[in-house]
């Protein structure tokens, strides 16, 4: 889960370098074209593309590439309109989001002590967005559709992996968003450099890999040991922002940064405590 944290934010570093020169939808084509490449090596040795691409649910893959392009684009637009510390650290409501979005669209049952976690998480979104003027600002309302889109997505990869591989889930992800976001390139296209053609296959082979280590760090250990390590990426994120770009966190990015944090990770343990004792439901009301 490391190296996925370090890969992703080595990407979204490449990303952000070029969101200056690249429409946004052409740097989205090339991370998922790019992508492809690990993507089909990893099929091809786990297990070939004759299981891969066997699915019996199309539409619902579909349904995820239009959530998730949409993600992928909210997301490198707030890179390049926030500074990268705080575009992650907004992405981090994702759990929040996802939390509520299971009552509806799962069908599961949220007690109070996850819902207060939510409402807490969000207070803590509200502190690094700076309400005292800036809250309502295009950067933030940007990177918190994609925190809201991502979930959107895993909740999406839920319904479709109680019949779909995982293999065949990630494949028509990156392959339909390839085709679909390449539908746009006549309409907003810049030329590359020698070095930019680099640095867009680099963006694209890095989230590809990092995609698939995560998938793996998920297959090897329980989501409660995997899922906190995500949050290292906002320290890596701080750490390239601060040496590329002179960008120094501010403190009500550091702390609405811990609120959310913390209600991630509470809401993941009652969600690892309920799941680990399925024989004894707790009382109505109490999770």
């Amino acid at each position: 889960m490391f190296g996925s944290v370090l890969l992703f934010s080595i990407m979204n570093v490449v990303v952000k370098l070029l969101t200056d020169r690249f429409p946004i939808t052409e740097l989205t084509f090339f991370r998922s074209a790019f992508a492809l490449l690990p993507v089909c090596v990893a099929i091809h040795i786990t297990g070939g593309f004759r299981n891969a691409l066997r699915t019996a649910r199309p539409v619902g893959h579909f349904t995820r590439t239009l959530i998730g392009l949409t993600t992928m684009v909210a997301m490198f637009w707030s890179f390049h309109l926030l500074p990268l510390g705080d575009a992650i650290a907004l992405n981090f409501a994702s759990p929040l989001f996802l939390t509520a979005l299971s009552v509806p669209m799962l069908g599961e049952r949220v007690g109070i002590h996850r819902w207060g976690a939510v409402l807490i998480g969000f207070g803590g979104v509200l502190v690094i967005a700076k309400p005292s003027g800036d809250m309502l600002n295009l950067g933030v309302l940007v990177a918190l559709v994609g925190a809201f889109c991502n979930a959107s997505a895993m909740i999406t990869i839920r319904q479709l992996s109680k019949t779909e591989a995982s293999n065949t889930i990630v494949f028509y992800f990156t392959f339909l968003s390839t085709i679909l976001i390449a539908v746009t390139l006549p309409f907003a296209w810049v030329t590359p450099s020698p070095l930019e053609w680099a640095m867009l296959a680099g963006m694209g082979l890095l989230g590809g890999s990092a995609q698939l280590l995560m998938t793996r760090a998920y297959s090897l250990a329980p989501a409660a040991v995997v899922a906190p390590l995500t949050y290292s990426s906002l320290l890596v994120a701080v750490l390239f922002g601060w040496l590329l770009w002179g960008d120094v966190p501010s403190a009500s990015t550091g702390i609405g940064s811990a609120i959310v944090m913390a209600s991630g990770l509470y809401i993941l343990h009652r969600e690892t405590r309920r799941n680990a004792t399925p024989s004894r439901p707790p009382p109505p009301g109490s999770d």
